[in-house]
Parts: structure tokens; C-alpha cells; sequence
């Protein structure tokens, strides 16, 4: 089968290598020899395709190649190697082109696609139980009824202003006669 990259057949492809990295955690028992592997997933499967355009429709391929690649968004890859990976839509990752010297109209390709997973969607997260913004609710309004004795305080201080206005002098003058 002829690599296919969303509607563009890939020309004379020579490398295809996939690229799978699997994430795991290893765990040591204290005490114990050996440890324990968990597996954590994978990551996206990379793909490596290189190959050569030439011919007639060699710069229209590669035109709609770098299109595709400035698009940014996921394609469609088909390809023997990737079935079994069940690799359905990927995005181009790298996408290098150089024109072979002595040869005109031949151009060597190459593209690193990235396997396209679809982005997980956020856990729908409701507002607060009801019962909890009720008793929420209620001790707020205990903080309100609190702040309409505030103005009584204030007037009940008054008292203590004439009394209390030379402590400050009385209080270092005692001091002074005492380190005397």
C-alpha cells in the first residue's frame, strides 16, 4: 500500500520507521530485592517518512505538502506500518525539503509526523452543594448582624479618651525617676 498523507499520495517513499515510547514507573519495596514496573501509557507515536518527489507532479505534491504542514491540522495517515498501530489522524511535526544537486525536478522529503490524540475534555465540575453554600450563606449573615454593633462600641470608648491621655507622659516620667 502506497503511504498517504490526508489526500496526498506520498512518492517513492524510503524510510518509514515508527517511533513508540511507553512511560513506566518503577517502584522499589524496601527490603526486597528487584522492584516493581507500572506501566504509565504512551506517549503519541512518532512517525519518520523520507523519501524523493520527482517528475511532473513532483512541486505540486510538495506544494500541498507544505500547505498541509503550514495548516497545522490533523490528517489522515495511511500506511501498511501504522494499521496495526491503529493510527488513524496525525499532525506534522517537522517537514524538511531540499532539492537534489545534479538532478533537476527531484526533491528529497522528509516528515515526522506525531500521532493525533484527541485532547481529553475537562470533568464537568457543578457549583457547591447546596447544603454547604446554605450554612455558608448563614454565617455571613451572623458577620453582618455582628457589624451593626460596631457604631455602639465606637461611642462607648469615648469614656476612656480623657483618663487615658497623659499615661504616656506619667508612664516615662516614672521610668526616668526609677533609672535614676
Amino acid at each position: 500500500m502506497r503511504p498517504m498523507l490526508d489526500d496526498i499520495p506520498l512518492p517513492q517513499v524510503q524510510t518509514l520507521k515508527l517511533r513508540d515510547i511507553r512511560t513506566l514507573a518503577e517502584h522499589r519495596a524496601p527490603g526486597m530485592d528487584g522492584s516493581y514496573c507500572q506501566n504509565m501509557g504512551r506517549h503519541a507515536t512518532s512517525i519518520l517518512v523520507a523519501g524523493v518527489a520527482s517528475g511532473r507532479d513532483a512541486k505540486d505534491t510538495l506544494e500541498k505538502l507544505t500547505a498541509t504542514f503550514d495548516a497545522g491540522a490533523p490528517v489522515s495517515f495511511i500506511s501498511d506500518i501504522v494499521a496495526d498501530a491503529e493510527i488513524e489522524n496525525v499532525l506534522i511535526d517537522d517537514f524538511r525539503l531540499r532539492e537534489v544537486a545534479g538532478k533537476p525536478g527531484r526533491y528529497a522529503y522528509a516528515l515526522v509526523l506525531r500521532e493525533y490524540q484527541e485532547p481529553v475534555e475537562p470533568e464537568a465540575v457543578g457549583l457547591l452543594d447546596n447544603d454547604i453554600f446554605s450554612e455558608a450563606q448563614s454565617l455571613t449573615d451572623d458577620l453582618i448582624d455582628g457589624l451593626d454593633l460596631l457604631p455602639e462600641f465606637d461611642t462607648g470608648l469615648e469614656r476612656f479618651v480623657e483618663p487615658l491621655t497623659g499615661l504616656l507622659t506619667r508612664l516615662q516620667a516614672l521610668n526616668n525617676t526609677s533609672n535614676a
